[in-house]
């Protein structure tokens, strides 16, 4: 009887020491989401579009007899990007060069999440031939016309164009050295709004537009990102889009709109920094 008091206390140590080893051990630590950030360049090329613009005043025009003095549309327009600083006539509208910037969390070694912001401009090249149908102070449109700039139409986004996405970002591990050096193919589909403020002169008439979510975009964006002691980074990329600006601002808020949908390539560098999260237990 004793032999056996003995072992059950024995068998109860121990199995208790067990149990207390794996409840009480400090749990494993991981690190907290890590935030990154990254600034860059791009040059952008646009396809050719259809622009459609329509004067939604309602008012009266004794000299034309109409409500609406113009309800038109252009097809096939080409443009350009705008790369380099160019100052405007008001130093407090100066234009800066494209640019994008890019906010993200870093999930785990597949995943990350990010929130960009592409500063691009589009500019209507002027002079060209382009059709017009439609109809402008009453009369009816419908043939070959120029963008003449000064007296007829000219037609940009330079402050600017305005891409906003979300992407979920696929990296794909190509290289890596611990703690020195990483390479990664990553892959970035999205959608998000396009924010432009477009410049327009119409008529003679020019006013450069507030500000305003115009409509919507989404693409795809691919490339490789290096890494460099954990911290920073390099990243080159292309990206195509497709954005639809349904709702664009024409000498002034109310008084007109233009619509167009356009394809944008790009190729972008950009550099950033990726902060180290801390050590957090489950």
């Amino acid at each position: 009887m004793k032999k056996l008091i003995l072992a059950i206390l024995v068998f109860a140590s121990v199995t208790q020491k067990a149990v207390g080893d794996d409840v009480f051990m400090a749990p494993p630590e991981r690190s907290k989401h890590r935030i990154y950030f990254l600034w860059g360049y791009t040059r952008a090329w646009y396809s050719q579009s259809t622009i459609h613009f329509k004067d939604l005043s309602n008012k009266y025009h004794p000299k034309t007899g109409n409500y609406n003095n113009y309800d038109f549309t252009v097809y096939n327009v080409s443009a350009h990007d705008r790369p380099k600083f160019v100052w405007q006539r008001d130093i407090i509208n100066f234009s800066i060069p494209q640019f994008v910037c890019h906010m993200g969390i870093y999930l785990n070694d597949k995943w990350d999440f990010e929130l960009s912001y592409d500063h691009t401009k589009y500019v209507v090249d002027d002079w060209q031939h382009t059709k017009i149908t439609g109809q402008i102070f009453g009369k009816p449109v419908n043939g070959d016309t120029i963008m003449e700039p000064n007296h007829f139409l000219h037609f940009e986004h330079t402050d600017g164009a305005n891409f906003a996405m979300f992407s979920p970002v696929r990296k794909f591990k190509l290289l890596k050295k611990d703690g020195i050096f990483s390479l990664n193919a990553v892959l970035k589909p999205g959608a998000g709004f396009v924010y432009p403020r477009t410049d327009v002169t119409l008529f003679g008439e020019e006013l450069n537009n507030n500000w305003h979510i115009a409509g919507w975009i989404v693409g795809a964006e691919g490339g490789v990102r290096m890494r460099f002691w954990d911290k920073l980074c390099l990243e080159i990329t292309g990206k195509y889009t497709y954005a639809n600006y349904a709702r664009c601002l024409v000498l002034g808020a109310g008084n007109g709109r233009a619509s167009h949908q356009i394809r944008t390539t790009q190729f972008t560098v950009m550099l950033g920094y990726q902060f180290k999260g801390k050590k957090l237990k489950p």
